[in-house]
């Protein structure tokens, strides 16, 4: 009896489990703006730096860039493809591809707090490799925090471009130490055809 007890629990959890995960992805997707709001191919001009903290704005150290991005894995900085780049894919995150890819298998994981921010999370695996952690603020349902391979991504700045909202900057940590390493800030976005 007790074997059946615990299977029951377990398939109950299991159909919980399920069914939150939609409704996270639909909020999401909401809070940036719905489903069809999404980037697809766009050009965004930014800076970035390495180091311990986000240079200051006039820093000769933030490097600019410009870059045209083709979801799901074209990259090009100044015309030339970036290859296999696992950058790439937390573009993927950041943009939210990856919660309406069809090949994603999309799981809640568990609540995390990043700098005092309640954050749901769900796990995505199929359409990236190895499994991606994303996490969500429970207040705004915007995307706060990336977890991958050896690093995790902090989203924040948030900005409008014709009723999509989008984080304007990321900072990357190191995940053994929570030691950043580097910043990036988006200062120009614009939406293109593909083809360009």
């Amino acid at each position: 009896m007790k074997h059946i007890a615990l299977l029951l629990t377990m398939i109950c959890s299991t159909v919980t489990c399920a069914q939150e995960t939609p409704e996270l992805v639909n909020k999401a997707l909401s809070a940036v703006g719905g489903r069809d709001k999404l980037l697809s191919a766009f050009r965004m001009t930014e800076l970035y730096n390495s180091g311990a903290l986000p240079e200051p704005e006039g820093s000769q150290k933030r490097t600019p860039r410009t870059s045209v991005i083709v979801m799901p894995g074209r990259w090009e900085v100044g015309g030339r493809e970036r290859g296999k780049e696992p950058a790439k894919d937390v573009v993927r995150a950041w943009a939210l591809d990856l919660l309406v890819d069809p090949s994603s298998e999309i799981q809640p994981i568990a609540e995390l707090t990043d700098e005092e921010t309640a954050c749901a999370g769900l796990q995505i695996s199929g359409s990236v490799t190895p499994a991606m952690k994303l996490y969500f603020d429970q207040q705004t349902h915007l995307l706060r925090r990336v977890d991958w391979r050896d690093d995790f991504y902090r989203f924040s700045d948030w900005r409008e471009i014709d009723g999509l909202k989008y984080a304007a900057r990321t900072s990357l940590f190191k995940l053994r130490d929570g030691k950043p390493w580097f910043h990036h800030e988006i200062t120009g976005l614009e939406r293109v055809q593909p083809e360009e």
